[in-house]
């Protein structure tokens, strides 16, 4: 069975008149050209978010350097169970081989060597690591 609506001509004419009224209501933005529209995504995590994760550092201790290398100056420890904000990744060469470094907040804001950590997508996953390493 078809159902099918029938929208008397007074009504279709006044969805129409509102249409085009809702249509004109947009503001004019300098430097924009007549009836070009402009779309303003939506924040996206990876992209507004102040972080790249939550990490649980996952060795008995880790130093905490001033850069992303082993002869840079020491900025404390963080101990096994420890939770910390990942800010940034990088990887840093010597000669033949690569290390891979975060840069993290937490009580010292630094780098470690990302072995020495387990990183998690919420802070509600690094916790619950951070919980079940301290048993």
């Amino acid at each position: 069975m078809r159902v099918c609506a029938i929208v008397p001509p007074s009504q279709a004419a006044l969805i129409a008149v509102l249409a085009l009224f809702s249509l004109s209501c947009v503001p004019d933005f300098p430097g924009r050209k007549a009836g070009e529209i402009t779309v303003v995504p939506p924040a996206t995590p990876p992209l507004s978010r102040p972080v790249l994760g939550y990490g649980v550092i996952s060795v008995t201790y880790t130093r905490v350097t001033a850069e992303p290398s082993q002869a840079a100056l020491s900025l404390g420890y963080f101990r096994r169970g420890s939770v910390v904000e990942v800010v940034e990744r990088r990887s840093v060469s010597h000669g033949e081989f690569a290390e891979s470094w975060v840069f993290v907040e937490g009580a010292y804001l630094g780098w470690l060597r990302e072995d020495a950590i387990q990183i998690y997508d919420n802070e509600a996953r690094a916790k619950t690591a951070a919980e079940s390493l301290a048993q």
